[in-house]
C-alpha cells in the first residue's frame, strides 16, 4: 500500500486508511519499531482498561461478591 506524507504543523505524516484501522484495531496510539531498514506499526492494545474503576463501582453496591464458594462441603483435601 503507498501513502502520501503530507505536512502536518511543523511535523510530516501520513493518514491510514479506515479500513486498516478497522482490519488491525488501532484505536488512539500504535507503538513505532525500527526493525532492519523498516517501520512496523503495532497497535497499543490495553484490554484491562478501566478494569480498576469498575471494579471499586462494583465493591461500592456490593455487586463484588462471588457467585459460588471456593470450596464445598464434600471437598477431599487429602489427595493434595
Amino acid at each position: 500500500m503507498e501513502l502520501s506524507v503530507i505536512q502536518i504543523g511543523n511535523s510530516k505524516g501520513f493518514r491510514l486508511p479506515k479500513a486498516v484501522l478497522e482490519r488491525y484495531n488501532i484505536k488512539d496510539k500504535v507503538e513505532l519499531i525500527f526493525e532492519k531498514g523498516r517501520l512496523i506499526l503495532k497497535p497499543i492494545t490495553e484490554p484491562r482498561h478501566g478494569w480498576n474503576q469498575a471494579f471499586q463501582e462494583m465493591h461500592k453496591v456490593g455487586d463484588d461478591q462471588p457467585l459460588m464458594n471456593d470450596v464445598f462441603k464434600d471437598e477431599d483435601f487429602g489427595e493434595w
